[in-house]
């Protein structure tokens, strides 16, 4: 499947508009991250289990967002875009989004 953040594909036509599709996942951090994360603010640099709690989690709305493209018999997801949210204190939701389309 196609996924792009464009409103087109290129050398390809839009034959049908199918809607939104969406895929999402709430991701909380832990304790020992939160302990970690403590020092690394106190020393400076990069909190990399943060950098790689938050890849995973866009790798997973990605993901979700392509199986409900696929659920409404989408070519391409075009337009697509990543939006985030705190649920609650230490949660997040991480969203992507993108209009499905068939492809002639």
């Amino acid at each position: 499947m196609i996924i792009t953040t464009t409103e087109t594909v290129p050398n390809q036509e839009v034959a049908q508009i199918l809607g939104v599709a969406r895929g999402s996942t709430v991701r909380a951090r832990n304790i020992g991250r939160d302990i970690f994360a403590g020092l690394k603010n106190i020393i400076g640099g990069e909190i990399e289990e943060y950098t790689k709690l938050q890849a995973q989690a866009r790798e997973q709305a990605l993901q979700r967002m392509q199986q409900d493209a696929q659920r409404l018999g989408a070519d391409a997801i075009v337009n697509v875009r990543l939006a985030t949210s705190m649920v609650m204190q230490g949660a997040s939701e991480i969203l992507a989004y993108g209009t499905a389309v068939k492809l002639k």
